[in-house]
């Protein structure tokens, strides 16, 4: 699989080089994405492609479930260098329908390592409760706690001290909340964006 998989990117590497000589050349010269996107790890929602843009314009950090922990080093150090190196000024934070770490965090069973990183879900679905149990069905309610999952992310990443010293600065940075799905290929904007400190949030129950 491995001698398939070098295979694959030799014919697209020789592909993009026949399209565009100097695709390469430009993309190793600079990064300057417009993009950061925080997503789910889910291998069928990859950021570029679902966004309709190429390598080199969105700057990725992905996990489980698309959580943002405030103690997660990773996201916040990926977050630190987008906003303060690479100056990207719109944030979005990316659920989607039929997620599998939202899936787990709803089901009584183990799942190891997954049942801590998937902790802040149980807890939206606790203090959303009787919201969610207007939906019809399982899907419907985990679709709903996705999009909830999606609009807490929001409001974690604009509550980080990076975001606030960045305003504080007059930088003019959005956060959105998105959420793809998986059946129609569609992304679908929340309402919940926060810039410099404003929230503007529909969120239907």
């Amino acid at each position: 699989m491995l001698t398939d998989l070098l295979t694959r990117n030799r014919d697209w590497s020789a592909d993009r080089t026949a399209d565009d000589p100097d695709y390469f050349t430009g993309l190793a010269a600079q990064q300057a994405p417009e993009y950061f996107w925080i997503g789910c790890s889910d291998s069928r929602v990859p950021a570029n492609v679902v966004a309709g843009l190429a390598p080199g314009e969105v700057f990725v950090h992905r996990n489980v479930a698309n959580v943002v922990h405030s103690s997660d080093m990773n996201l916040l150090s990926a977050l630190e260098f987008a906003v303060d190196a690479l100056k990207v000024r719109e944030i979005i934070v990316c659920g989607h329908y039929g997620c599998g770490g939202v899936q787990a965090a709803t089901e009584d069973l183990p799942h190891g390592l997954a049942d801590h990183w998937l902790e802040p879900i149980r807890r939206l679905a606790r203090q959303y409760s009787v919201d969610l149990s207007r939906s019809t069905n399982h899907e419907a309610r985990r679709d709903k706690l996705a999009e909830l999952n999606v609009i807490e992310g929001v409001m974690r990443v604009a509550e980080t001290p990076i975001l606030q010293r960045a305003w504080a600065n007059g930088s003019e940075i959005a956060v959105h909340g998105l959420i793809y799905g998986l059946r129609d290929g569609l992304l679908h904007d929340l309402n919940c964006t926060i810039s410099r400190g404003h929230l503007h949030q529909e969120v239907t129950s």
